[in-house]
């Protein structure tokens, strides 16, 4: 089922607030309202909106230091509406960290298409963050699907396997011990011989390294454990079509 997101509408004219409220909530979109600056800034910290819709003209804190305030709080998408029309104000609401700028007077469902296309650009992003690239390219996890794309090819991994792989992941070029190794993929409860790990990791590397490659995407350090043997890529690119989930049971 998915999750409804929410909106926090700052407009100090309660006509103007309440209209916005029925169109965004019409669209299937939870919704807070408050006319207050100093509310939002408390709501936004309580509440974590998905999205703030934010009057710059308000009887109590203006809509630019609510703005920087909740910029402080989180990477929160922010809609301004506005009387100025004027184009140094578009701007300056910009650079105080608007996705976007709506001046009045202006049609509710404008308002709502806005927002829709401001989260599905957060969703988007969100989801690019989710994915991380390794070795120019060699190796793409992606956190969010499940989804391992080994030297262009995907990766079927048991549940097992994933865990493994992503605990190596979180650091790359650590060298991660059996005995950590076995307590993150099978839990401290789990009392199998550490070298049982070895297996899972001669599994992993089967689907992971194909071909002659060495030393290849894990290492063994003799003596202690494995580790990661490329860094991630800065800028990682999305993977080819998506995969039946991976992380099956094993």
């Amino acid at each position: 089922m998915a999750v409804t997101q929410c909106v926090l509408v700052v407009e100090d004219e309660r006509k103007i607030r309440d209209l916005l409220r029925t169109y965004l909530e019409h669209d299937g979109l939870s919704v807070i309202t408050t006319g207050s600056g100093a509310e939002a800034i408390t709501l936004a910290g309580q509440s974590h909106p998905d999205l703030i819709v934010l009057d710059l003209r308000l009887p109590d804190v203006p809509g630019e230091d609510v703005a920087r305030e909740v910029r402080t709080q989180a990477a929160i998408p922010i809609l301004m509406l506005t009387a100025k029309t004027g184009t140094a104000d578009r701007i300056h609401g910009l650079e105080l960290g608007a996705d976007d700028y709506v001046t009045k007077p202006f049609s509710p469902r404008e308002v709502v298409l806005r927002v829709r296309a401001i989260l599905r650009r957060a969703a988007g992003e969100a989801d690019a963050e989710q994915l991380a690239s390794y070795g120019g390219g060699q190796l793409l996890i992606d956190e969010t699907r499940h989804h391992v794309t080994a030297h262009g090819q995907p990766a079927g991994l048991t549940s097992t396997e994933w865990k493994l792989l992503t605990t190596l992941a979180s650091v790359p070029g650590r060298v991660f011990t059996r005995y950590e190794l076995v307590n993150r993929a099978r839990g401290y409860e789990y009392e199998g011989y550490e070298r049982t790990i070895d297996s899972h990791i001669r599994n992993l590397r089967r689907k992971i390294d194909t071909g002659p490659r060495e030393p290849g995407l894990i290492e063994t350090v003799t003596g202690t454990g494995y580790r990661l043997a490329v860094t991630r890529d800065r800028a990682p690119a999305r993977p080819p079509a998506a995969v039946p989930d991976q992380a099956a049971a094993g």
